[in-house]
């Protein structure tokens, strides 16, 4: 099983290799409000998201998560509040890990939700776990600090 990180207010969840989920046509998820995401659905339409980002010189925000998953559920909102206020500002993506396992293993994610910032295709910064402070405090840092 891989390593596995989980912070101790145990606000994250374990992904593991038997996690499975099917995304159907009549999914309740494709009528939620997604804000100013996109919702990623294969390496492909990632890559080209990155790619946007670093032509446009954004800062991409990746929600890592899982249909499954108690702690992303309760993130879910908190995320789509920030795309909307900060949509000038940030490139915003979701990805299920299910759903886009190719992505999630090359990003060595381990835990949902991880939330990554990525410039330039790098990594900047991480949080692992529902951490709705940390998440705004480092969205309004990199607001503030885009150069």
């Amino acid at each position: 099983m891989p390593s596995i990180v989980v912070d101790d207010a145990k606000t994250s969840t374990p992904l593991t290799e038997s996690s499975t989920s099917v995304a159907l046509v009549d999914d309740p998820k494709m009528a939620e409000d997604h804000g100013s995401c996109t919702i990623i659905t294969n390496k492909s339409h990632w890559q080209a998201k990155l790619d946007d980002a670093q032509s446009r010189q954004k800062i991409v925000v990746v929600d890592f998560n899982a249909s499954w998953c108690g702690p992303c559920r309760l993130m879910g909102p908190i995320f789509v509040e920030l795309s909307k206020k900060y949509e000038n500002n940030f490139i915003f993506l979701k990805v299920d890990v299910d759903e886009v396992l190719e992505v999630t293993n090359d990003w060595e994610i381990r835990a949902m939700p991880t939330f990554l910032f990525i410039k330039d295709g790098k990594e900047i910064d991480k949080i692992v776990g529902a951490n709705k402070d940390e998440l705004q405090k480092k969205a309004q840092f990199y607001a503030s600090n885009q150069s």
